[in-house]
């Protein structure tokens, strides 16, 4: 059922057909219903993300430097949100976590890989001049900056599609294969977003494009690409 309202810019009204224009930096970022998949992909809680966050480091490489904005300040967020002692080093545990916030659940031999190649060992070591190459990788340490290189490769790295349905999971957390008008009450309500009921009932009209009363993926999926 085509819709008489306005536009609405609850889903990208913008084609983004390259990885480094996910769905984050698109009209869709921009919407109040998007602020929620901002939110919900960050994991992030109200205590930790309180805590005092070290400064930024530039970007580490030419990868981070062709990102968004959007996307290197989630990563610089998942560091501080995932360094529990602020120490401003990740160890394994805070590593895999941090990843698996940005959408990256990596095996645990593909983390002592990343760790083995970027990491370097414990601060007392380090002050000591210990440079122990038998050092377990698991006890290895990233800074800000070696994280940035490694979340800043695989973010664009990543395909499109993985991306979009990502974002779509976000909204259909049940599973149902589509983003109803219910989804949308949840997340307005979720971030305590005052969207009238029939703003919200004209996002689904106008993208609900079998008048089956929600977005499926597909049709999510060919919005996004354009």
């Amino acid at each position: 059922m085509a819709s008489t309202s306005q536009p609405h810019s609850s889903f990208p009204a913008r084609p983004f057909n390259n990885i480094r224009n996910p769905p984050t930096t698109t009209a869709f970022a921009q919407s109040q219903p998007a602020l929620a998949l901002r939110q919900k992909e960050r994991l992030s809680k109200d205590t930790q993300a309180q805590a005092p966050a070290p400064a930024m480091a530039p970007p580490a490489n030419a990868q981070m430097n062709i990102l968004s904005d959007e996307q290197r300040e989630e990563i610089n967020e998942a560091f501080v949100l995932f360094d529990n002692d602020k120490d401003q080093r990740i160890d394994y545990h805070e590593f895999k976590v941090a990843l698996k916030a940005l959408g990256f659940d990596l095996p645990k031999p593909e983390i002592l890989t990343l760790l083995t190649t970027h990491g370097i060992p414990p601060d007392t070591a380090a002050r000591n001049g210990i440079r122990d190459p038998n050092i377990p990788p698991g006890r290895l340490l990233l800074t800000l900056q070696a994280f940035q290189t490694i979340a800043g490769n695989l973010i664009a790295a990543r395909d499109p599609r993985d991306e979009i349905l990502r974002a779509f999971a976000l909204f259909d957390t049940d599973d149902k294969g589509m983003i109803t008008l219910e989804d949308l009450r949840r997340v307005a309500h979720e971030l305590g977003e005052g969207l009238e009921e029939d703003e919200l009932r004209a996002m689904i009209e106008e993208f609900d494009l079998e008048g089956k009363g929600g977005v499926g993926r597909e049709e999510f999926i060919q919005i996004c690409m354009g």
